[in-house]
């Protein structure tokens, strides 16, 4: 049986300000977050993929543990494949701690792969999206499109103590695996929006905190994140070992 850290939820960290968020609006908060990640962007002015080391924990309700977990992560978006769509993401989870596990996905499929058990979980992305809803997994292919499949509204307390801002996101459509999605935005991000109304060279998203119906909870805080690398294709693509077997999803995976 696969071990899985993989129930996500998306990030958390800090910056002092000048402002406080009564004064600033949360359209603005919410276009520095998205505006980076949109197709209609300004190439130079996009995140077009970024590298991070992460660091995760995660609560199960049910029995009341804590699992922590650490690793590195690279995104990659590619051109929108028609006006108005978002960008398709590929991705690259790396886990260290508690056990090394990898999570990649070329966009359509994704791979679950535990050395340790000599198996790999694939699955197709658009079938974990039909079936399951809004999915911490995928989360972060999203970010251009956050106004679109969530409302948004000021998270409690609207600032945390770094003077970063917390917004609080509940999906539209019907989610197994997200009920809310507490999401800390950069000030730096947000400064730069209200002064230039320009984005790209700061990674706006520091953390976020995803709730599922059952009251479990994961935290995700990105830290040295680096943006646009130009990561190569072939980080997102997954050969399988001789000797790894081939699990079907349906029998063991639920995030």
């Amino acid at each position: 049986m696969l071990k899985m850290l993989v129930t996500f939820s998306f990030l958390l960290l800090s910056i002092p300000g000048l402002t406080t968020a009564s004064e600033i609006k949360i359209s603005d908060v919410v276009a520095a977050l998205e505006t980076p990640f949109k197709a209609e962007t300004r190439r130079s002015e996009q995140i077009y993929d970024f590298s991070a080391n992460f660091f995760q924990e995660s609560l199960i309700a049910s029995i009341g543990r804590t699992q922590r977990g650490e690793g590195t992560v690279r995104f990659k978006f590619d051109a929108a494949t028609a006006q108005g769509e978002a960008p398709a993401a590929k991705f690259f989870w790396e886990y260290r701690k508690p056990s090394v596990q990898e999570i990649i996905s070329d966009g359509l499929t994704m791979w679950v792969y535990m050395p340790e058990n000599r198996q790999v979980i694939e699955s197709d992305l658009r079938q974990i999206n039909v079936q399951q809803g809004e999915n911490p997994v995928t989360f972060l292919s999203g970010l251009g499109n956050l106004s679109r499949d969530f409302s948004i509204h000021w998270g409690a307390p609207e600032k945390v103590e770094s003077g970063d801002y917390r917004l609080l996101l509940k999906p539209l459509k019907a989610s197994q695996l997200i009920q809310q999605i507490d999401v800390v935005v950069s000030k730096k991000a947000v400064n730069r929006w209200l002064k230039k109304h320009k984005t790209g060279d700061i990674f706006p998203l520091l953390s976020t905190l995803v709730t599922d119906a059952n009251g479990n909870r994961t935290a995700i805080e990105f830290r040295d994140v680096r943006v646009n690398l130009q990561l190569k294709d072939g980080i997102f693509s997954f050969e399988r070992p001789e000797g790894v077997e081939l699990v079907d999803p349906a029998e063991q995976m639920s995030f």
